[in-house]
């Protein structure tokens, strides 16, 4: 279970639909592959800083990216 049950992240979607790796991805955003894993894994929020960092890097908003659960 995410340590963060409140917040829905479709990063991994994204990322795969562009077909980029994490380690691609991290590039990207000057972060680490794992970094990118927790986040995906629901296990690290992001800053707000790197949600629209994400959000440039694959062409989607950070509202794609991440949103709160009901």
């Amino acid at each position: 279970m995410p340590d963060h049950p409140d917040l829905a992240t479709s990063l991994k979607d994204y990322r795969q639909a562009k077909g980029l790796t994490q380690a691609d991805l991290a590039g990207l955003v000057s972060v680490s592959r794992k970094t990118i894993n927790t986040i995906e894994n629901g296990v690290f929020v992001p800053t707000t800083a790197l949600a629209l960092k994400l959000a440039r890097a694959l062409g989607c908003t950070v509202e794609d990216l991440f949103s709160l659960r009901d």
